[in-house]
């Protein structure tokens, strides 16, 4: 495989990165993910997930935390990548609450040992996870990615809104396309077991009760996993360019005079809480034990999603609906925990 195919992928065992890595490996893309398998939510599942990824002829694994710059310095050396996509990171607004710390050390000492890495390795184009939480305390319908995001609501929602701060100051500096890439509410088959959709189908198959906050009048853009990498996947390729028109008198936040984007990847189509657990209660042909609680600390009431950047930059726009998607997830939890529905 030719070195202009070749493609790094942090956080490979984890939700997103191993169904990028399955793509991008059908693609024609010689991929090489890491991962510190860490025990944030259980390692078993990741482990199935790495499982499989070793078995694709064009997949390298290599367990590295992002806070370990000799190992991240001399894996950019080794392989001269092309292209990187930054998924790992410490995940979760909710436990961002109690353990701060952690958010301070992945997400932040660890995208700059990338931004480095990136600079001194000539990288094509840096893709990076961004989060729909930065938008915060924003009340403006749809969020767009031209609207300012200074309002984070919790620690993970700074260390995102930081991380395309670095990744622009990177971008302006030394001229290294950069984009990040906003996810709303992301869901299906390999879930992360601290997502809505894990937890409610998990205690609705056990007859446990679930914990529905804000009364269930949560609003989310739920966006299914196969769209998020086909975004992704039409993104990689598409390095930015400086924005012509920028004006620092009325500076664009989505774009910049560098070499810098950002988009949102999400479904555009907010769906209510309570709906979503009633698609699961459908599709597992049992009915959710609700404990109706209020909004918690760090949480937003609404999220959803403007696309219209990436429809004009990529081409595509997410559209699986809650059915389709919770149907699919439904099948894949019952079949991977070998449960009788």
């Amino acid at each position: 495989m030719t070195t202009k195919n070749k493609v790094l992928i942090t956080g490979a065992a984890g939700f997103i990165g191993f169904h990028l890595t399955k793509r991008l490996c059908a693609e024609g893309y010689a991929v090489t993910g890491t991962d510190n398998l860490n025990d944030y939510y259980d390692v078993t599942l990741k482990q199935s997930r790495l499982s499989i990824l070793k078995s694709l002829p064009d997949f390298t694994f290599v367990e590295a935390d992002l806070t370990d710059k000799k190992k991240i310095d001399a894996l950019f050396k080794e392989h001269n990548f092309k292209y990187v996509v930054n998924l790992a990171a410490q995940a979760g607004v909710r436990y961002s609450l109690t353990n701060p710390y952690a958010y301070l050390e992945s997400n932040m000492h660890g995208f700059l040992n990338i931004l480095e890495a990136c600079r001194h390795n000539k990288t094509e184009h840096l893709v990076y996870a961004s989060s729909s939480s930065v938008y915060g305390a924003n009340k403006k319908m749809p969020f767009s990615v031209h609207h300012n995001v200074d309002h984070p609501l919790s620690l993970y929602a700074a260390s995102k809104k930081s991380n395309e701060l670095m990744a622009h100051t990177y971008s302006a500096l030394y001229n290294l396309p950069t984009t990040g890439l906003r996810f709303f509410t992301v869901y299906g088959p390999y879930g992360r077991p601290d997502m809505a959709l894990f937890i409610f189908t998990k205690a609705i198959v056990e007859g446990t009760p679930i914990d529905v906050y804000n009364h269930g009048k949560m609003l989310r853009d739920f966006t299914y996993i196969d769209d998020i990498v086909e975004g992704i996947k039409r993104l990689v390729p598409l390095a930015p360019k400086p924005n012509p028109g920028w004006d620092g008198h009325q500076p664009d936040p989505a774009t910049s005079f560098a070499p810098y984007k950002i988009y949102n990847i999400g479904n555009n189509k907010p769906v209510q809480l309570l709906r979503f657990i009633e698609v699961i209660e459908e599709k597992l042909g049992k009915k959710a034990i609700k404990n109706f609680m209020p909004i918690q600390d760090g949480d937003v009431p609404e999220t959803y999603a403007d696309v219209d950047d990436l429809m004009r930059d990529a081409g595509f726009k997410p559209a699986t609906s809650i059915e389709d998607g919770i149907g699919k997830f439904i099948e894949w939890y019952t079949e991977y925990y070998k449960i009788k529905k």
